[in-house]
């Protein structure tokens, strides 16, 4: 089969063969201008005839309406082109570290990265963090500068500022040149580059900007070329003075970049459209196809493994769903990665979700329920952005969007029905800001349920837990942004307007010391009365002990059968509370109560009666007594820039904290290990953010329950 793309009449590309496709994500932090970038090289490809505008929200990408009132970008979009026969899938990922989830669900769609960072700014923690993501998965990455129109651009200090924080193998393919910025020239090619007009013209003259500068900057380029190349004797040849022939140091240049271990500089200019051709001819010319870019790890529905498969339209049938998108009137619709095999419409296709032996390296718990059935698929389309084109089918190596899938959920794998497989899940960041919410209207509480069911069947890092003990629906976000397109989300798609409360942290109480309680239950109103009436001991029990209930009756002053009564009536008083004792109203725990006498009437007394003593009396015993408030206590360990371990051990300590223990990871990076009263934690990831400039993070587990400190249980009682 020929490597080839054609465009359908509707102007969407396709491909036959996976070597003929690119899939690129855009990374980088949020403001670069990885959005409008996209929109000068569709414009450059001639799939739109003038680029959308960010600010007026008409970009192709950032089509929610969140993003268009926010002005940046909050989810996955994908826009293609097609250049010189082959296509390219351009994947926009937001910047926001709110968004990371779906920077890495691109990361897991696409081949290779183009690194956007801006002319006018600074290299800051955020965007360190940024690389890691990819250098952590191996991603093939070119550095772009954009902006070089701004007013206080700069390439040279970009470039001096990336190389300082990405490495030294960060080395410039083309220089800007003209003030503004009105070309380019090719430091291989040694070919000047000019637009005028939309229009691009090449020469071989040099352009007077650079001078002696140029052919410096061509030398460092050729070396670092030649220090990655398998031909251990082209070095010696460079340094005895052999001219290498170009295409030499293109094919090596070229197998560097797809190993991850050399990124080449471009600059690009959004507004004027300079340097676009270029990056599109690099990208489709330099840049690893589908078949290039391992597979993820493939295993048996039971979780056994198996052989990876090659990128092979006609092997069977591997894809799996990066992002879950539903519409009131569209319905689900899922933009879907093909591995292997080829996608067609009305198929029909398992579906494997999450397995839960895939996890918990990180402690972390799957965000989704586990499903293992099949499906029939419903039409093909190739999103430009909100637009869908029909595809009529999808090979291997390309994405597209699928709809009707009423069961998948992002992170989930489609295969045949004959041969079910499921890839190993890609590694998703755990949120770690709770939000307490409830229906603004009582009314609205079951659309609220359906509406955050299908937010987490979207959003891996949103995780919706509804607490037992403190009855509050509570949403786990990455941040304050994330927390907002939640709630715009229901809002706007599902109807559902809901309100923020205050977040209950799950408390304990045990009491401090031995009492007794006397509890009398004693009512007459015609007819048969109430009468029970027992005392019981109550002491506290160590730590994780539960609770212990003993029968120390003698002579039948509590009849037998009204015994368990008692029990079931302190049950219920340790679930509610004692809040009208000397508690605040939390579950008690790790209690030894013991009944030791009491009194029955032998026709008013009865299984009601004496459950209402029950609970009398363990309320008189606390009030006797000092009752303890317990909270719980996290195992956090937060993962900073050796520069900031000062000052999170400090703000770790105003937190009630205690530093067990500091570990280094990697050069410049320290983790700190601590144990934290949760109720210090309800904010700690928006405020790490703040304290470590963005290049923060932190896990959490629980690890026991202890006493809280007298003066902020005084504080937990007058509240309650």
């Amino acid at each position: 089969m020929a490597d080839k793309t054609t465009s359908q009449a509707s102007g969407a590309p396709t491909a036959d063969s996976p070597a003929a496709i690119r899939n690129v994500v855009l990374v980088g932090p949020s403001g670069g201008g990885k959005t409008t970038l996209v929109e000068a090289l569709l414009v450059a490809a001639g799939v739109i005839n003038r680029p959308g505008s960010v600010v007026d929200g008409t970009t192709v990408c950032d089509c929610d309406e969140a993003e268009i009132s926010q002005q940046r970008s909050v989810g996955l979009a994908l826009a293609s082109l097609e250049h010189n026969g082959v296509k390219v899938n351009l994947i926009d990922t937001p910047g926001y570290a709110d968004f990371v989830g779906e920077l890495r669900a691109g990361l897991r769609a696409a081949d290779c990265a183009l690194f956007v960072i801006a002319a006018n700014e600074e290299i800051d923690q955020p965007t360190k963090s940024l690389w890691l993501e990819c250098s952590q998965v191996g991603m093939p990455s070119a550095v772009l500068v954009t902006k070089l129109d701004h007013a206080r651009a700069n390439y040279d200090d970009a470039l001096a500022a990336a190389q300082q924080a990405f490495g030294d193998k960060v080395l410039p393919l083309y220089v800007p040149a003209g003030e503004p910025c009105a070309g380019l020239i090719g430091l291989l090619s040694q070919t000047h580059f000019e637009y005028a007009n939309g229009k691009r013209t090449a020469s071989h003259e040099p352009a007077p900007s650079y001078g002696d500068a140029l052919t410096e900057m061509r030398g460092r380029l050729i070396e670092g070329i030649i220090e990655e190349s398998e031909d251990e004797t082209l070095m010696e040849r460079y340094l005895g003075g052999e001219e290498i022939d170009q295409s030499v140091l293109i094919e090596d240049l070229e197998k560097a970049v797809a190993r991850g271990s050399f990124f080449p500089v471009i600059p690009v200019c959004s507004t004027t459209g300079v340097g676009t051709l270029e990056l599109l001819e690099v990208i489709t010319s330099g840049f690893p196809s589908p078949p290039e870019h391992q597979l993820p790890e493939v295993f048996t529905p039971q979780g056994k493994s198996r052989n990876s498969l090659p990128c092979d339209p006609s092997g069977p049938l591997l894809a799996e769903v990066v992002k879950t998108t539903s519409d009131p009137y569209v319905g689900r619709v899922s933009l879907v990665r093909v591995f292997s095999g080829t996608i067609s419409p009305d198929a029909t296709v398992h579906v494997s979700g999450h397995f839960s032996s895939f996890y918990g390296t990180n402690g972390s718990a799957p965000t989704h329920a586990d499903h293992d059935e099949d499906e029939r698929i419903g039409a093909l389309s190739f999103p430009l952005g909100k637009q869908q084109r029909p595809a009529p089918t999808v090979v291997a190596g390309d994405i597209c969007a699928v709809g009707r899938l009423s069961r998948a959920e992002t992170g989930d794998t489609l295969s045949a029905k004959s041969d079910p497989m499921v890839l190993k899940p890609w590694t998703m960041p755990e949120p770690l800001l709770p939000m307490a919410v409830q229906p603004h209207a009582k009314t609205d509480e079951d659309k609220l349920a359906v509406g955050l069911q299908r937010l987490a069947a979207e959003d891996p890092t949103l995780r919706i837990e509804q607490n037992p003990e403190t009855h509050q629906i509570v949403l786990w976000t990455m941040g304050e942004a994330h927390a907002g397109v939640v709630l715009d989300a229901l809002s706007r798609r599902y109807g559902v307007a809901v309100d923020a409360v205050e977040l209950r942290v799950p408390l304990r109480e045990t009491l401090g010391g031995k009492a007794k309680g006397h509890g009398r239950h004693v009512k007459q109103s015609g007819g048969h009365g109430q009468f029970a009436v027992c005392d019981i001991e109550v002491e506290p029990l160590p730590e994780g002990s539960g609770f212990e209930f003993v029968d120390k009756v003698v002579g039948g002053s509590v009849p037998r059968q009204f015994i368990p009564s008692v029990e079931k009536g302190v049950r219920a008083q340790m679930e509610k509370g004692l809040l009208n004792g000397a508690g605040a109203g939390y579950p008690v725990v790790d209690i030894r109560v013991t009944l030791f006498d009491g009194k029955a009437h032998s026709v008013d007394s009865s299984d009601f009666a004496f459950q209402m003593a029950g609970g009398l009396a363990l309320r008189e015993a606390a009030a006797a007594t000092k009752v303890n408030l317990l909270e719980p206590v996290d195992v956090v360990s937060v993962v900073v820039p050796d520069d900031f371990v000062g000052a999170v051990m400090s703000d770790l300590a105003g937190r009630r904290g205690r530093v067990v223990g500091t570990d280094k990871v990697g050069e410049d990076r320290t983790v700190v290990n601590a144990e934290i009263p949760e109720v210090e934690l309800t904010r700690y990831a928006i405020d790490l953010r703040s304290l470590a400039h963005g290049a923060g993070s932190f896990t959490r587990s629980f690890a026991r329950y202890e006493p809280m400190p007298e003066q902020a249980a005084a504080k937990v009682r007058a509240s309650a």
